[in-house]
């Protein structure tokens, strides 16, 4: 019966491993959708969240499986109910690429001006969602507070982007539109990386037993 259960849990594992997959993809999408003007790349964006949406609700349904079929001990069940709380944070990931792709798709294509910053904060974003993830699997309790502490370098970038854009618009106002767009999806970009947090967050907790914030 452990075996099999054991077995469940990897399988649990995969499927964590496969939405966190997506989770970077559709961040490098919705990127990329900004940099291109591509309308291909912006509904590329929008099916991926709904293939993280339909993940969602697949892992959520095999967790409740294994807590009403199995037996969890307590250190099984903090894991599976790590996994139901991540999940609903990798969701949120997949909402706010999309959000940026809506904004993408009504903006002129990124100029210069801030575009280092996000692919930057994108690039940062990305690593904290795959370490986050990664953490889980491997209940790597070092690299999950190494995501916990990485978001300072996110939250950095944003105070960087955001002081540049009102620099900008106060030496040419004829811009502020443009740079309110790519103000809020830096906003995206940090938001992403608070989710990422909130993953570790659970690896932590599914660890040791304790929520820093609970």
């Amino acid at each position: 019966m452990r075996n099999q259960f054991d077995e469940q849990l990897e399988a649990l594992n995969l499927q964590m491993i496969q939405m966190g997959g997506l989770c970077e993809t559709v961040i490098s999408l919705a990127v990329q959708a900004l940099q291109k003007e591509d309308k291909h790349l912006i509904q590329k964006v929008h099916e991926t969240d709904s293939e993280i949406d339909q993940m969602e609700r697949d892992i959520e349904a095999f967790c409740m499986r294994l807590l009403l079929h199995q037996q969890p001990v307590a250190r099984d069940l903090r894991q599976i109910s790590s996994a139901l709380k991540m999940i609903s944070d990798m969701e949120r990931i997949g909402d706010q690429a999309s959000d940026i792709a809506e904004i993408a798709e009504y903006m002129p294509g990124m100029r210069t001006l801030g575009e280092d910053f996000i692919r930057k904060m994108a690039r940062e974003a990305v690593k904290m969602v795959t370490d986050s993830v990664d953490s889980f699997v491997r209940r790597d309790l070092e690299l999950a507070r190494n995501v916990i502490q990485y978001d300072d370098i996110v939250d950095d970038w944003f105070a960087k982007i955001r002081q540049e854009l009102i620099g900008e618009i106060a030496q040419d106002n004829t811009v502020g539109e443009y740079c309110m767009d790519l103000l809020m999806i830096a906003k995206y970009l940090e938001r992403i990386g608070d989710h990422a947090v909130n993953i570790a967050e659970w690896v932590e907790f599914s660890i040791t037993g304790e929520h820093r914030k609970y």
